[in-house]
């Protein structure tokens, strides 16, 4: 294995709930209101979808927003990461992530160990630049096996809810979290932050038409099938947790350039980029306004342009 590599789950494909549109010039991060799956390819127009976006929307009417998943390792914190991380808008490089007590930061001297103060108290990741960061890797489909789709979000909402669902259904479960028959649900809310308009964030249930009991039967029974076949889930959970140990950062250069395009963009004014759920962007993905006049000024326009 080469050291500094960090070797993570394979990828197939990606979970957006948003995209980057082109706007005088510039990329943005443009929100939605539903999932969509795409492939790893990028074109001129953006990603190209996968073949399960479209299959899944054909099962469904309205808005895709719910997407069936089950889990590759039965440790919640492997199949989410998450962390404050701060990105070289330039490069799209990672630079620096800390978990809020220590974290491993890129200098001239090489990568260092220093105190991690948290976003709100760190000098370096002031301006934006550093957020939480998570990524969380789901099965979809029986294509393969051990071939994950990856979300990425730097949404308290989601990160806060898809950690505190994984670490629950792993423990009523008792430890079957890999079994789990489950789906990825879209949820909207509304804060004063956000001037009452609703928010997404990403959130983790039984599926449709289920329960709980049954959910966790059905797991005892898939459980009971692997290990009748020889499948060794401590042994995969070992080796997937030797892998992220294995490198600094989980994020790789060539990643790196779209993770910055998308969730740490440029600030303009008082707006910090944009997560899954950020308020500090309009709809249409503009900067928002920079005083507080300005911004009741462009929520009374926006009200106004639903009324008409």
């Amino acid at each position: 294995m080469l050291k500094g590599l960090s070797i993570t789950p394979p990828v197939i494909g990606r979970i957006s709930i948003g995209r980057v549109t082109e706007k005088n010039g510039k990329r943005l991060p443009e929100r939605d209101d539903q999932f969509t799956l795409t492939t790893q390819i990028q074109s001129r127009d953006g990603w190209l979808l996968h073949p399960l976006n479209e299959t899944l929307r054909k099962a469904t009417t309205g808005k895709l927003r719910a997407l069936p998943v089950r889990f590759l390792f039965a440790d919640p914190d492997l199949n989410l990461r998450a962390e404050y991380s701060c990105f070289d808008r330039e490069t799209g490089r990672p630079v620096c992530v800390g978990n809020g007590e220590t974290c491993r930061r890129a200098t001239d001297a090489g990568i260092e160990a220093l105190p991690c103060p948290s976003p709100d108290g760190c000098a370096f990741g002031q301006g934006g630049a550093c957020k939480p960061y998570g990524r969380l890797n789901v099965l979809i489909g029986n294509e393969d096996e051990l071939g994950s789709f990856i979300f990425r979000t730097t949404s308290y909402n989601s990160i806060r809810t898809l950690a505190a669902r994984l670490h629950y259904f792993a423990a009523v479960s008792g430890n079957l979290l890999a079994c789990m028959p489950l789906e990825l649900k879209l949820r909207g809310k509304s804060t004063t932050q956000s001037y009452r308009s609703a928010i997404y964030y990403v959130d983790l249930g039984v599926r449709a038409g289920g329960s709980l009991e049954t959910a966790i039967s059905e797991a005892r029974e898939l459980d009971a099938r692997r290990r009748a076949a020889g499948f060794d889930q401590v042994a995969l959970d070992t080796a997937a947790r030797a892998g992220f140990g294995n490198g600094a950062f989980e994020d790789r250069i060539e990643d790196g350039a779209a993770v910055s395009d998308e969730f740490y963009p440029a600030p303009s004014r008082d707006d910090h980029g944009c997560g899954d759920d950020n308020v500090n962007t309009n709809a249409g993905g503009k900067p928002a306004a920079s005083s507080l006049k300005d911004r009741l000024d462009q929520r009374a326009a926006f009200l106004g342009g639903k009324a008409a």
